[in-house]
């Protein structure tokens, strides 16, 4: 979903001035806005509530002020991480609190808003790249696996948490990996023998589906640390996300697995 680089060799400065005064005049918020309202891709037919009906437009906004700046889309790419991984650090370093909870919901909010403007930012410049798509991806991995052990290292460090609990943020590291790996392997397989997933066009309007996973929405996650203030609030309502996305993970891998024994052989 990110931008690649072209390296085009030193040029002359009259080559250099000409190639600057044809430069395409950049986008202005409003106009980045419009097109990126016009444009919009589908999405999977899977995709939850918070995901789907207000990240995306989160997204969007941000994704028009950055193409207004003239970002890259992998410069989006770096700003969600910078959000997303000051998150889980907090996580890991603070103490539950009211403020923590706030400061971590707003960092991983804005982290997941970016992660979802960095594709608008190349579909809506042209600048995708496989390159890209691959630093998306590695991000991603990264603090699915970091912001449950983060949770751990910082339930670990207090001392009302009975260290029971800690088995619930270490269950998530394994679901969340699972999840994304078998997600993102199902869809290359099946992008290799030339099978596309569903995708509901614009992503805008009501799907009962949308609503009934809004338990594994990684946006509700974001949202649900927001009590870390009240732990006995927090631990059960972070369980209840844990034991849904594990229901669902399970669900969906056996879909997955029936939906891969279908397919032909990856085309060459």
């Amino acid at each position: 979903m990110g931008g690649g680089h072209t390296v085009t060799g030193r040029r002359s400065s009259s080559t250099t001035g000409s190639a600057a005064r044809t430069a395409p005049a950049r986008r202005t918020f409003r106009g980045a806005y419009r097109e990126l309202a016009a444009a919009q891709k589908g999405v999977a037919r899977s995709a939850p509530a918070y995901s789907r009906y207000v990240n995306r437009r989160l997204g969007r906004v941000l994704a028009a002020w950055a193409a207004s700046l003239g970002l890259t889309p992998n410069q989006v790419t770096g700003v969600s991480a910078l959000f997303t991984f000051a998150g889980i650090a907090l996580l890991a370093l603070g103490s539950p609190s009211w403020a923590l909870g706030v400061a971590v919901c707003l960092c991983l909010v804005l982290g997941y808003a970016f992660d979802s403007a960095d594709g608008q930012v190349a579909r809506l410049t042209g600048t995708g790249s496989a390159a890209g798509e691959w630093l998306d991806h590695v991000v991603d991995a990264t603090k699915i696996s970091a912001l449950p052990l983060a949770l751990v290292v910082g339930l670990y460090r207090t001392e009302a948490v009975p260290d029971a609990w800690l088995l619930v943020p270490i269950a998530h590291a394994v679901v969340g990996a699972v999840l994304f790996f078998a997600m993102i392997l199902t869809e290359q397989l099946r992008r290799a023998v030339g099978v596309r997933s569903q995708a509901v066009a614009g992503g805008t309007g009501p799907d009962l589906r949308a609503l009934l996973v809004v338990p594994t929405d990684y946006g509700v996650l974001c949202l649900a640390f927001v009590m870390l203030g009240s732990l006995p609030w927090f631990l059960g309502v972070y369980t209840v996300i844990v034991v849904a996305t594990a229901f669902f993970t399970a669900a969906a891998c056996v879909k997955w697995y029936r939906d891969v024994r279908g397919l032909g052989a990856p085309q060459t």
